[in-house]
């Protein structure tokens, strides 16, 4: 075997791995009644079904089911949801998401995609996100969305759209 075999066979090897990893993000269920497709519900009862998921494909594979009863979601605690819905409470934010979602970016590709005019207001705008779990950064310094957040943030973005009377 050659330098150039072994090469090519550690660049395959690498690549399925890759693939490996990032199938393995997309299927892992994160807490509160989120599952793979294919299974069963987390929590359904007589009050009937709610449920969202979608199979994402933007910038690598994300698959997501989440189902609840309406009775469990009326008993879900306030605060979590009021920091989610606060963190997309501004446009700025909204566009950092967007932009996210098509892949990582860089700082100064945010605050571009955002709008805005310092770094300062990026972070301001990063830290509310960052907390309820939308983005994170990664080791090189750039920011993604964690592939559990990819289709929830979606269906926030498409449900406003609804209630807004946009999609109408």
């Amino acid at each position: 075997m050659t330098d150039t075999d072994t090469d090519t066979d550690t660049d395959r090897r690498l690549a399925e791995l890759e693939a490996r990893v990032v199938a393995l993000e997309a299927s892992t269920p994160a807490a509160g009644g989120a599952s793979g497709a294919g299974q069963e519900p987390a929590e359904v009862d007589d009050s009937g079904e709610v449920r969202y998921g979608g199979t994402v494909r933007l910038h690598g594979e994300v698959e997501w089911n989440i189902h609840y009863s309406p009775a469990g979601v009326l008993e879900f605690a306030d605060a979590p949801a009021a920091a989610v819905l606060a963190a997309l409470g501004h446009p700025s934010r909204i566009a950092v998401v967007r932009r996210l979602l098509t892949g990582p970016a860089t700082a100064r590709e945010l605050v571009e995609a955002a709008g805005l005019s310092s770094t300062g207001q990026l972070y301001h705008h990063l830290r509310s996100l960052t907390t309820v779990r939308f983005v994170e950064q990664d080791t090189r310094g750039s920011y993604r969305m964690p592939p559990s957040a990819v289709v929830p943030a979606l269906v926030l973005m498409l449900a406003a759209a609804d209630v807004s009377g946009r999609l109408r």
